[in-house]
C-alpha cells in the first residue's frame, strides 16, 4: 500500500510532464516549428516581445533562407449565425500557406490558395472537426456550403483533420479574446499596410519551419542580420530586434518550472514510502535472523541468499507499482480536472508505452532502494551468533543505526515538503487578500461584439451599446450597469504610447505607455470603483464635445507627481502623433486589470461614445444572485438584435478564481503530497519507536521491576523517538534553505526563506512526530514485569 501510494502519486505527474514536456507537440516534426517576435527597448510595455509589423513579416519572408516556409496569424472572433441559436467563434486569420507548414491536409476538401490572400478574394473558411461535428452533423457534403459569419456568407473550402489545433486556448501571448480553441481559419487579406511596407502597427503572429539540419541560432542570427538591414533603411524600425522561440518553448511557457517542481515533490513522497517500507523490510528481516542462518548452515550461499531477499522485494515493489499504475489513472483524471485549463497539451496526457516504462523503471528503482541494504545485512548473518539458543532476533546494532537513518531520512524529506506546502499556501492566502481595487460581489459580466459588416459605423454601435445599456439599467433587481472595452482580469489589455503636453522627451528615451480602456459614465460605479479627484464621464461627454479623459491614481503619480492632472491634457500616440489633446477630467483608483499578483499599471480611460468600439464587454451590478438575471440579459441583447451571441458571461468571482487557478492548483498538489509525506513518515516515527519497544520488553520489564515509574519508561522511549526527528528536522531545515529558492518565481508576497512558515512547519513535524512515538511508549508503560522477566 505504501509503494502503491508513493508510485501512484509519482506516476500520475509524470504522466501529465510527459504530456506537456516531454511528448513532441501534436504536429509533425514539430522540433523544427519556431515563433518569431519583434523587441523593441523603447516600448516599455511590461513584456519582452512584440506581435511582428506586416513589413517586417514580408521581408523576413522574402530574404530569409534558414526557414523553409514562414507564415503569419492572428486572432479574431466572428458570430456564427443564419441557423440555430447565434454563437460566437473563435477565428485565425492566416497566410494561405499556413496548413502546408503545419503539415495538416484537410480531412475534405482543400487549403487556402496563394491568390486568396489578396484584397477583393472570395471569401473562404476552413472550418475544424469539431465545428463540423458540431454545427454541420459531419455531413460529407460540407465543401461549398455557405457560413453566415458576421453578417457576410464565407464559403467552406476544407475541414481540418480531427485533433489539429492551432493556436489552441491560453497557449500564446498577444492571441487576445481566445476563450476556446480555434473554429475557422480565414486567409489573411493582404491590404495595403502589407502592400506599403506599414512597420508602425504591431499586430502579427509569426511561425516558421526550420530548413532540416538549420539550428535555432543559426536562424536567430540570419533573422537578427535582416532586421539590422531594415533598421538601416527604415527610421521606423530603430532600435527594433527578433527573438526567434521553439514553439515547444513558447507553448509551454511558465508551466515547465511548476511541473518540474511538482515532479520533484513526488519524488520525495517516493523516497520516503520508499524508506518506510525498508524499515519494515529490516525489521522483517532481523525476525528472520534464525531462518536465513538455518538455509545458510544447509548450503545456502551468501549471492544465493541476496538473490532470494531482492527477488522478494522485487516482486513486492512490482505489485506496488502494478497497484500505483492504476491508482494513477484516478490520480492523472483528478489532476487534469483542477489542472488542465493552467497546463498547455495536457490534455491528452493518459496512459502510454512511455508512462508505462516509467512505471516499471521506478517500481525497479524503488526495490533497490528498499530492497538492498536487507538483503546485504541478512545475506551477512553471523551463524554462530544466530543459531544459539535464545539468539535475539534485533539483527544487531548496525541495523538499528540502519533504520534509524532512515527515519532520520523521512523527517529531513517530509520537512522540505511541508515547508515548500506552508509557502504555496501562505503565498495564495497573500494573493486572495490582494485588492483588486473594485467590489467583486454580485457583479455579472457579458461580452458583446458587432459585425462590422452590420454594424459598418460607429454611430450603429454606438447606438447598440447605449440602448442596452439603457435597457440592462432598468432591469429589476440592477443597480448599475456600465460598458468597458475589456473586464479587469478578462485579458485583453492594449498599451500604447502618450505623451504629455509641454513635456518634450530626449530622442533615446523609452515611449511613455499606458494602459487604455474606453468605459461609459456609468462604469465605475458598476465595480465600485472610487473616483479619487475631479468629475466621472457623463451624457455630456459626446462625439461632438471636448475630447476628455480619465487617469488611474498610478498614472497621477507617476507622471504628475506633486502635481493637479485636473486640466493637464495627454496625447495618444508617439511622439509625432496627430491625434487630437484629451483634457484630464479625473482620477480613478487602481485597478489590478491583467492579474491579482501583477504590478498596477498606469492606465487612461477614454469615454464612450468619444472613442467607440464595436467590442465592448457589460458589467452589471445586482442586488440578487447575478446568475438570476442571465436570462434576462439574454433577452434584452436579442430583442435588439436576434442573431448577436453572447460571450464571457460570467461572475467576477469567477474571473478572480481564473487568475489564481494555476497557483490555488500547484499550492493545493504540494498539500496533498505533504500530507501524504507527514502521513507516510508518522507511520515510519511509529513503526520504528514500536519496533524498538518490542526489542526492549526484557529490558522495559527489568526497569519498572525495580521502580521506574510510566514516566521515566516514557521520557526514554519518547526520547529516542525526539532524537531522531530533532536530527531529521535540522537536517531538512537546511536542505529546505537551499531547494525552496528555486520555488521563488512560483511564490507570491513571501520569501523562499519565510522565518514564520520554517518555525510552524517545523514545530507542526516535530509534534506530529512526538505524538507517533508517544503511543508505543505508552503501551510500554503497561508491560507486565513478571511476564517481561520471562521474555527470555
Amino acid at each position: 500500500m505504501v509503494l502503491a501510494l508513493g508510485i501512484g502519486a509519482s506516476t500520475s505527474i509524470f504522466t501529465v510532464v510527459n504530456a506537456v514536456l516531454i511528448r513532441p507537440l501534436p504536429y509533425p516534426e514539430s522540433g523544427r516549428l519556431v515563433m518569431l517576435w519583434e523587441t523593441n527597448p523603447r516600448f516599455n510595455v511590461g513584456v519582452d516581445t512584440l506581435p511582428v509589423t506586416p513589413g517586417s513579416f514580408m521581408d523576413w519572408r522574402e530574404q530569409n533562407t534558414c526557414f523553409e516556409q514562414i507564415a503569419a496569424f492572428g486572432a479574431s472572433q466572428l458570430n456564427l449565425s443564419g441557423a440555430g441559436e447565434p454563437e460566437r467563434l473563435s477565428s485565425a486569420g492566416v497566410s494561405p500557406n499556413f496548413f502546408e507548414l503545419m503539415r495538416a491536409t484537410p480531412k475534405l476538401g482543400r487549403s487556402f490558395r496563394d491568390h486568396e490572400e489578396n484584397p477583393g478574394a472570395a471569401r473562404v473558411v476552413i472550418i475544424s472537426y469539431g465545428l463540423w461535428q458540431r454545427r454541420l452533423a459531419g455531413a460529407s457534403d460540407a465543401i461549398g456550403k455557405t457560413l453566415i459569419l458576421d453578417g457576410e456568407g464565407y464559403t467552406i473550402v476544407g475541414v481540418a483533420p480531427e485533433g489539429f489545433q492551432f493556436p489552441r486556448a491560453g497557449e500564446l501571448p498577444y492571441f487576445v479574446g481566445v476563450a476556446a480553441n480555434t473554429d475557422v481559419w480565414r486567409p489573411m487579406t493582404l491590404g495595403d499596410e502589407f502592400i506599403n511596407r506599414k512597420r508602425a502597427n504591431h499586430q502579427l503572429c509569426v511561425i516558421a519551419r526550420l530548413k532540416p539540419g538549420t539550428t535555432r541560432d543559426q536562424a536567430q542570427t540570419e533573422i537578427s542580420a535582416i532586421a539590422g538591414r531594415i533598421e538601416q533603411g527604415s527610421p521606423d524600425n530603430q532600435g527594433v530586434g527578433v527573438k526567434v522561440v521553439p514553439l515547444s518553448e513558447q507553448i509551454v511557457g511558465g508551466a515547465r518550472r511548476a511541473l518540474l517542481v511538482l515532479m520533484a515533490a513526488t519524488g520525495l513522497v517516493l523516497l520516503i514510502a520508499c524508506a518506510n517500507v525498508a524499515n519494515l523490510m529490516l525489521a522483517r528481516a532481523a525476525a528472520r535472523t534464525r531462518e536465513i542462518a538455518i538455509r545458510a548452515a544447509l548450503g545456502a550461499t551468501r549471492p544465493r541468499i541476496f538473490r532470494q531477499l531482492i527477488t522478494e522485494a522485487l516482486l513486492l515493489s512490482l505489485a506496488g507499482g502494478l497497484a500505483g499504475t492504476l491508482l494513477s489513472q484516478w490520480g492523472v483524471r483528478s489532476l487534469l480536472a483542477v489542472a488542465s485549463k493552467n497546463l498547455p497539451g495536457a490534455v491528452e496526457a493518459g496512459i502510454d508505452l512511455g508512462v508505462l516504462c516509467f512505471a516499471v523503471a521506478i517500481s525497479m528503482v524503488s526495490s533497490v532502494l528498499f530492497g538492498l541494504a536487507p538483503a546485504l545485512g541478512a545475506s551477512r548473518t553471523d551463524l554462530s551468533e544466530a543459531l544459539k539458543p535464545g539468539a535475539a532476533p534485533a539483527g544487531g546494532v548496525q541495523r538499528n543505526r540502519l533504520r534509524s537513518l532512515l527515519v532520520i531520512s523521512e523527517v529531513a524529506l517530509t520537512l522540505v515538503l511541508l515547508i515548500g506546502a506552508g509557502l504555496m499556501l501562505k503565498s495564495l492566502a497573500l494573493l486572495l487578500d490582494v485588492d483588486p481595487g473594485f467590489k467583486i460581489e454580485k457583479a455579472l459580466t457579458l461580452r458583446i461584439a458587432l459585425p462590422v459588416s452590420k454594424y459598418s459605423d460607429a454611430s450603429k454601435q454606438i447606438a447598440f451599446f447605449q440602448e442596452l445599456n439603457r435597457r440592462v439599467a432598468d432591469l429589476p433587481g440592477v443597480e448599475a450597469a456600465g460598458l468597458i472595452s475589456s473586464a479587469p482580469l478578462g485579458g485583453g489589455v492594449y498599451a500604447g504610447g502618450f505623451s504629455i503636453e509641454g513635456r518634450v522627451a530626449a530622442p533615446d528615451e523609452p515611449e511613455q505607455t499606458a494602459d487604455r480602456r474606453m468605459i461609459s459614465p456609468d462604469y465605475l460605479n458598476s465595480l465600485g470603483i472610487p473616483l479619487i479627484e475631479g468629475r466621472q464621464f457623463n451624457d455630456r461627454d459626446g462625439q461632438a464635445s471636448t475630447a476628455v479623459a480619465m487617469i488611474s491614481r498610478s498614472f497621477a503619480r507617476r507622471f504628475f507627481p506633486g502635481e493637479d492632472p485636473i486640466g493637464k491634457r495627454i496625447k495618444l500616440g508617439g511622439r509625432d502623433s496627430t491625434r487630437p489633446w484629451l483634457s484630464i477630467v479625473g482620477v480613478a483608483g487602481d485597478v489590478r486589470d491583467t492579474a491579482l499578483d501583477s504590478d498596477i499599471r498606469p492606465c487612461v480611460y477614454l469615454p464612450y461614445p468619444q472613442f467607440a468600439g464595436s467590442g465592448m464587454t457589460l458589467i452589471v451590478r445586482s442586488s440578487v444572485d447575478p446568475m438570476a438575471l442571465v436570462s434576462a440579459l439574454r433577452e434584452e441583447v436579442w430583442a435588439l438584435d436576434k442573431d448577436q451571441p453572447i460571450t464571457d458571461l460570467k461572475t467576477m468571482n469567477q474571473y478572480v478564481s481564473e487568475s489564481v487557478a494555476a497557483r490555488r492548483t500547484n499550492a493545493m498538489l504540494l498539500v496533498v503530497f505533504a500530507g501524504l509525506a507527514l502521513v507516510l513518515a508518522s507511520v515510519g516515527i511509529y513503526g520504528v519507536v514500536a519496533y524498538w519497544v518490542t526489542q526492549r520488553v526484557h529490558e522495559v520489564g527489568i526497569r519498572i521491576a525495580l521502580g521506574a515509574t510510566p514516566r521515566d519508561v516514557i521520557k526514554l522511549i519518547v526520547g529516542r523517538g525526539f532524537g531522531l526527528v530533532i536530527i531529521g528536522v535540522a537536517i531538512g531545515l537546511v536542505s529546505s534553505f537551499a531547494l525552496t529558492r528555486v520555488m521563488s518565481s512560483l511564490l507570491y508576497g513571501v520569501s523562499a526563506t519565510d522565518p514564520a512558515t520554517f518555525a510552524s512547519v517545523s514545530l507542526l513535524l516535530t509534534g506530529v512526530a512526538l505524538l507517533a512515538s508517544y503511543i508505543p511508549a505508552r503501551r510500554a508503560t503497561k508491560i507486565d514485569p513478571m511476564i517481561a522477566l520471562r521474555h527470555e
